[in-house]
């Protein structure tokens, strides 16, 4: 799998806060939480682990200052041939097919950007650290991301890595927005557990971020996925899991404590949605997951 070399880039959908990195700001009122990948590491581990309090983002706040520029690093990434020689273009170039394919298969979606930085940054769910790894804001419908996370992906959790993996992380952020616009983020019920409308709407976004890849070529941004891309996309699903997480950092499983699924589960609604390739088999809230 790679890019077209003659596609058109638009890294308009996608802004670069790396200069402006360490933005913090000032608490000003209520908001919504974030929506991560693996913010559930975090989460998980406030009752016995090392993680450090201070590097958790504000969930109760809006941000009024701090960074928020974009830079005008992205401006080399003008066709599929810059995704195929630097990471930056590519993250630009799987953010333009992901949004391209549910363009066309939501009515009324609504681009969202992709918002790069280094540290720390301001967000409408408030300040937010590396360490919360990617995740989607709803009250800004932003996806942020510190690159750096691809390799703690390796490093820190396990997963082979690679250029799939990177568009899964990516995919799974929009099935949130997706879930967003549709209105599901408004239904969700607090709570954690392995039945939880939590880990609910994390496998949903699994399934989506699938959709999305098994539509992926037809968006022209992509050449045809291999067997290879599926496998790393797969186990950098796996990576996340609550299970592999809890049994890594805190030496055993609390499936009561789970918020986004077990590594199997994952992986499964993945391949519901790779299989399928279409968002309505992605009913992760009937019956047991």
């Amino acid at each position: 799998m790679g890019f077209r070399n003659k596609v058109r880039l638009d890294p308009s959908q996608v802004q670069d806060r790396r200069r402006f990195g360490g933005g913090t700001g000032v608490a000003v009122g209520g908001g919504a939480g974030i929506i991560g990948l693996i913010i559930v590491l975090a989460i998980n581990l406030l009752g016995g682990g090392n993680i450090d309090l201070n590097s958790l983002p504000d969930l109760n706040g809006v941000i009024a200052g701090g960074g928020s520029a974009s830079s005008d690093t992205l401006d080399q990434c003008k066709t599929g041939q810059d995704a195929n020689t630097s990471e930056d273009c590519r993250i630009v170039g799987y953010v333009n097919s992901i949004q391209a394919y549910w363009s066309d298969a939501i009515q009324g979606y609504e681009l969202a950007p992709t918002v790069f930085f280094s540290g720390s940054t301001s967000t409408g769910c408030g300040n937010a650290t590396s360490a919360v790894g990617p995740f989607y804001c709803p009250p800004d419908a932003s996806v942020y991301i510190d690159l750096g996370f691809f390799q703690d992906l390796q490093t820190k959790f396990g997963a082979e890595g690679g250029p799939f993996a990177q568009a899964y992380v990516l995919a799974h952020e929009y099935g949130h927005h997706v879930q967003d616009l549709l209105g599901v983020l408004d239904r969700l019920q607090p709570g954690e557990g392995p039945q939880s409308d939590s880990v609910r709407s994390e496998l949903q976004a699994d399934c989506y971020a699938g959709v999305w890849a098994a539509n992926a070529v037809d968006t022209g941004f992509l050449t045809p996925l291999t067997d290879a891309d599926v496998a790393q996309a797969l186990d950098a699903a796996a990576a996340v899991g609550d299970d592999r997480i809890q049994k890594e950092f805190q030496g055993q499983v609390n499936r009561e404590t789970w918020t986004h699924g077990s590594s199997a589960e994952r992986q499964h609604w993945f391949t519901v949605g790779y299989n399928a390739g279409q968002p309505q088999a992605c009913d992760t809230f009937s019956g047991k997951v």
